[in-house]
């Protein structure tokens, strides 16, 4: 390259950065500059009233793990938070794998339709996201309740004597979430299925494989990424998820996003609710780490 090609290709390198500089200060100031926010806020004394004292302390860090001992003066593990800890991640991962197993299915049937038709299935499946959340989870409580329109159709068929006590548990929880969050894992399977070559079913079936294994061994493999994709959207806004258990929990089943809210609100404690933030974020971080793992595998073995 000339010398006279190497300063032009300088000088547009300088103005494209020159020409994206105010959308990356404002993506700085709008996504990290919170972020600092909380950091710091983790690192500092709770204030009498809220807020924060600007005196450095790791208090905030050891209410994430650890707790006082009211009798004795000394550090004990927090079970109510490593309970709350894994009731988040249990529920999450449990709410991925049911999306999955009911958004594949869903999925795989709108990607074989025909072209003209899937356009109105795919609209069906995005129709929720029309709804506010709140309205979302508060028909699924209706729903689900003692004498709600679930119980009232099995009391009517005779299956059962009594309501079904399902709110405020862990059930009405997982019933509520894998309804709201269903959608973001129908859509990364179907784009996944709709580019899937529907001649390798029947090479398969040609070369006697059982329709376990051709799920097993051809599907899922190439859809892979789809499914990756989709866990990875469910799974996230799971783990953060305060709606839905706020309400289908009622305050007893409170899950990560509940329990940070309760830190800035009525516990007064800014800076272990910071510190709970910067852990989920880390959760989430080592969240999208795997996926990314996952993906650049699989490209690998493309």
């Amino acid at each position: 390259m000339s010398p006279a090609e190497e300063a032009v290709r300088r000088e547009n390198i300088k103005s494209a950065w020159q020409l994206s500089a105010p959308a990356l200060l404002v993506l700085t100031v709008a996504a990290v500059g919170p972020l600092l926010i909380v950091l710091v806020y983790s690192f500092l004394t709770p204030g009498t009233h809220g807020n924060v004292e600007w005196v450095f302390s790791l208090e905030g860090w050891r209410g994430v793990l650890f707790d006082h001992d009211i009798f004795e003066d000394k550090l004990v593990l927090a079970d109510g938070n490593l309970t709350i800890f894994w009731r988040s991640v249990k529920l999450s991962f449990i709410t991925t794998v049911l999306t999955f197993i009911v958004g594949f299915p869903t999925a795989w049937f709108i990607a074989t339709r025909s072209p003209a038709s899937r356009a109105g299935w795919l609209f069906l499946i995005t129709i929720p996201f029309w709804t506010n959340l709140l309205i979302r989870t508060f028909a699924i409580n209706q729903i689900i309740r003692n004498e709600g329109v679930l119980n009232t159709l099995l009391l009517k068929a005779g299956l059962i004597s009594a309501p079904l006590q399902l709110t405020y548990t862990d059930t009405a929880l997982l019933i509520g979430m894998v309804y709201v969050y269903l959608p973001l894992m129908v859509l990364p399977l179907f784009a996944t299925i709709d580019r899937f070559d529907m001649r390798l079913l029947e090479a398969g079936y040609d070369l006697y494989a059982s329709r376990w294994q051709v799920l097993r061994r051809v599907i899922l493999p190439i859809i892979r990424p789809g499914i990756v994709a989709g866990s990875i959207l469910v799974f996230v806004p799971c783990l953060g998820a305060y709606v839905t258990p706020r309400i289908l929990g009622g305050g007893k089943n409170m899950m990560i996003g509940n329990f940070i809210e309760l830190q800035f609100g009525q516990g007064k404690n800014w800076p272990l609710g910071a510190a709970l933030s910067v852990t989920l974020l880390v959760i989430v971080t080592i969240a999208l780490l795997v996926y990314v793992k996952a993906i650049s595998g699989e490209r690998k073995n493309g």
